[in-house]
């Protein structure tokens, strides 16, 4: 697949993202008003994006400036080839 290069069609996008989760989360809650599931909610949304800014932002800037992520999988499999290799050289 070719990444889109057209900004408009980048911005519709990120939008249709935005949209879908509000539309998930809003359908999540008519089915579950309660206080208790919209704290999980608003707190696993809240997890995932500071994982999302850990993984494409904290790593490429502060841990390690040679790697550029090409999605969540790659920062995964960097992940845990890091901590092997850190487990392999402390024996």
């Amino acid at each position: 697949m070719k990444d889109i290069k057209n900004k408009d069609l980048i911005v519709f996008k990120g939008l249709m993202f935005l949209l879908l989760g509000i539309l998930a989360s809003a359908i999540l809650i008519a089915i579950v008003p309660r206080l208790d599931v919209i704290a999980l909610l608003v707190i696993a949304v809240w997890s995932f994006c500071r994982f999302y800014y850990f993984a494409f932002y904290v790593i490429e800037n502060y841990v390690d400036g040679d790697h550029k992520f090409g999605g969540l999988y790659a920062v995964f499999v960097y992940i845990v080839k890091r901590k092997w290799h850190k487990q392999t050289n402390e024996d």
